[in-house]
């Protein structure tokens, strides 16, 4: 077992009761962990009191961008016990993220061991309330000072979590999105595969323009022959169109989603047609127009599923299952949160206790 040196806060902070006031990464606990990776190793993790960084003027991720990041759930069963969910596949994603920035990599035994000894401490703020769990977000970043790009030579591994309420806290209602046809959000042999702060950076102002345009998410288009759809937002995307769910391929460009792969084992799973592949705008249209497109959902850590009701392209919109949530985007809502939150047989082997 990893030794790692907890320090207790002696200032503990007042934890929230409102779950429903909670928001998303609005609130942290009391404690981070850090680990540095110094002269090819890493150095004993530290866990201690939850407070700002100094970082020199000159460290290499401000300039240089040299970080990756990940984002789990701890959660809170029925029986009071806490449990994360397919925590090994963070784990992989991250190895490979920091593999594309140039960034070490942690071995399995101490990842579990790091996440295990940090939600163990902060188990209280493991909210109990429906639909509220405890956010961990793992990162790490260049940390060398000097203005240059090369491969970083001293890297921070940390882990800080938030607990976080309902992400909808109105209900599971439709979102509408717009075609992006100008921006572009990654592209094969670039880093839209991996969880880096330059593929959200990329995204800001074709989301701005889409919010002041009435629409909650925007979908976006291969950066090549601009046809081809990739994600929704921050989330993969899914499709069904008549029996057969469809979604877009992994091909270098799109980020491999934990909860896009859980979808796809679940619907296999419970008998449907799943196929990856090449999804164009004119196939959705045409869809869309002859009654074919049934459903549309994305899927992510934050949001779980987040339902389509409806989709703009060239300044048109289609309607999609009414404008309403369709029976196949809730089934796959229940079944996974009941599975996230301990309140189904774990038939998968996905979830895993905090002792």
């Amino acid at each position: 077992m990893l030794a790692i040196d907890i320090q207790k806060t002696k200032n503990p902070k007042q934890k929230p009761l409102d779950s429903a006031s909670l928001g998303f990464g609005k609130i942290f606990t009391d404690h981070m962990l850090i680990a540095d990776y110094i002269d090819g190793k890493w150095t004993k993790p530290v866990i201690s009191e939850f407070k700002p960084i100094e970082m020199h003027p000159a460290t290499a991720v401000l300039h240089y961008g040299a970080e990756v990041f990940e984002g789990l759930k701890a959660y809170r069963r029925p029986d009071g016990k806490v449990q994360m969910f397919r925590p090994l596949e963070n784990l992989a994603r991250l190895n490979d993220s920091a593999d594309r920035i140039c960034l070490p990599k942690i071995v399995e035994s101490d990842w579990l061991d790091m996440l295990n000894a940090f939600v163990n401490l902060e188990r209280d703020w493991v909210p109990a309330t429906a639909g509220a769990s405890l956010y961990l977000r793992p990162f790490m970043f260049a940390l060398d000072e000097f203005l240059g790009v090369a491969p970083p030579k001293k890297v921070r591994f940390m882990l800080i979590a938030s607990p976080v309420g309902s992400y909808y806290s109105g209900g599971l209602n439709p979102v509408r999105i717009l075609v992006e046809e100008t921006d572009v959000r990654a592209v094969r042999g670039g880093t839209g595969h991996i969880k880096c702060g330059g593929n959200y950076a990329a995204s800001l102002r074709a989301n701005h323009n889409a919010l002041k345009k009435g629409f909650e998410q925007v979908l976006w288009l291969d950066a090549v022959e601009r046809k081809y759809i990739e994600e929704v937002g921050a989330m993969n995307v899914m499709f069904k169109i008549g029996d057969e769910v469809l979604t877009p391929e992994l091909g270098g460009s799109i980020l491999p989603g934990i909860t896009r792969k859980s979808c796809i084992e679940i619907l296999k799973a419970q008998g449907m047609r799943v196929t990856e592949r090449r999804i164009s705008v004119e196939e959705l249209v045409s869809a869309a127009t002859n009654g074919t497109l049934l459903e549309s959902w994305g899927t992510g850590t934050a949001a779980v599923i987040a339902p389509i009701g409806e989709f703009n392209v060239g300044g048109k919109s289609y309607c999609i299952a009414g404008g309403k949530i369709g029976t196949t985007t809730q089934n796959l809502y229940d079944t996974l949160t009941n599975l996230q939150w301990g309140k189904t047989e774990d038939r998968f082997g996905w979830t895993q206790l905090v002792l």
